[in-house]
This record gives structure tokens, C-alpha cells and sequence, in this order.
């Protein structure tokens, strides 16, 4: 999709007014904590973070998050959410991380919600991934499952992909260094197309960073 990141400016101020965002946000941290047991020593990256919803759900299981985004909208309503509620082991950055480096093999954790089928090259942010990963380390990518093309029926410039199968979005991972550890449909969400009433399942796969 054509400047993307101008669309999402333009939903910021809103964005944490959806309460189906929230709900999602906290059953992806849910699961999250779940399988990754909250451990203050560690460091994470929250991928695409937009106004940090899944952060501030975790934000209690982390010693640090960076919270990335590029648009700079999201990255605003985010340092105004980190002052009112003093998070101060946020730290947000507005970059584009296909092009700038996250860190050399310095983080436990990277999570993601609905950011990956944005990202025209999967292996190359994979990569960014396992490159910025401690060996041993997980990233959790929360996003949809493969779908018709109508999840972004309202946007019809969207170029990205059309929801991940499971197989296929595994050997990507597997490919560049990871090994699948956990993954479930988490949450679903419902939308009305053309008159029709649509559900879009979600997923979360988790994945243990096994080589470089």
C-alpha cells in the first residue's frame, strides 16, 4: 500500500479507541507470557509497535522494550501514553528497521501483531530478526492467516500479502535460523464486505532462535 505510513498517521489519535484492539493486544500478551515466562532481566523489541498496545500489555514482563514504528503518528500518541503512565523501560523509535540495524545479537524477545504482512520481504526481516536475536532467543509474530484479498478491501493499493499459511510461513522461519516452537489461532476478527460478513482468523507462532 502507497505511504502507508501517512494511513496509519491518520488513524493514530484513534487507534486505542477500538476496543477489539485492546482485546487482541491482550490475548496475544496473554499467550505470550504464557509460553515465555516474564523474566525482568531480559530485553525485548516490539516490531510495528504502533501505539505500543501490545507493549503496555507486557510491559510489566520485560527489564526494556524498543518499540519500533515508522510512522510517526503512532510513535507521538505512544511517547504521550509512555509519559502519562511513566513507562519508563520504553523506549520508542521511529524508524524503518528494513534499513537501520535493531542491534547485534542483544535481544530475548522480539513480538510483532499485525505488522509482518505489511513486509514485502519475508526472509530479509527474518533475518533482521535472527541477526538482533541472543541465541535461544523467541520471536512471537502474531498475524492472519491466509485470506481471500478482502481484509484490505477498503485499501485496494495494498500490495502486501494476503494472510501467512502455516507451512509455508514456518519453512521461512526455519530457513533463516528458527526453529517453530508454538502456534495456535488466537483471535478472530470480523468484518463486513461488501454486504457479506467475514471472519479473518489470527494467529501466533512462536519460534526459538537455533543458529545464525
Amino acid at each position: 500500500m502507497k505511504d502507508e505510513s501517512i494511513h496509519f498517521d491518520e488513524e493514530s489519535q484513534n487507534w486505542d479507541q477500538d476496543p477489539e484492539k485492546v482485546k487482541r493486544a491482550n490475548l496475544f500478551a496473554k499467550e505470550i507470557i504464557d509460553f515465555i515466562p516474564p523474566d525482568t532481566s531480559m530485553k525485548a523489541i516490539d516490531f510495528g509497535c504502533g501505539t505500543g498496545l501490545l507493549s503496555y500489555a507486557l510491559r510489566n514482563s520485560f527489564r526494556s522494550i524498543i518499540l519500533i514504528d515508522n510512522s510517526p503518528g503512532m510513535i507521538s500518541v505512544l511517547e504521550q501514553k509512555i509519559k502519562k503512565n511513566g513507562l519508563h523501560n520504553f523506549q520508542p523509535l521511529c524508524i524503518d528497521p528494513m534499513i537501520k540495524e535493531l542491534g547485534l545479537n542483544d535481544f530475548d524477545v522480539i513480538f510483532s501483531s499485525m505488522t509482518i504482512h505489511h513486509i514485502h520481504d519475508l526472509h530479509k526481516i527474518i533475518k533482521i530478526f535472527n541477526f538482533s536475536l541472543k541465541m535461544g532467543g523467541y520471536i512471537c509474530i502474531a498475524d492472519l492467516v491466509t485470506e481471500d484479498g478482502t481484509f484490505h478491501s477498503e485499501h485496494p493499493d495494498f500490495d502486501g500479502h494476503k494472510g501467512f499459511d502455516k507451512e509455508v510461513f514456518s519453512l521461512v522461519l526455519e530457513e533463516n535460523g528458527f526453529q517453530v516452537v508454538y502456534y495456535k489461532i488466537v483471535f478472530t476478527i470480523e468484518k463486513e464486505v461488501n454486504g457479506e460478513n467475514k471472519k479473518y482468523p489470527l494467529f501466533l507462532t512462536i519460534a526459538k532462535k537455533m543458529k545464525d
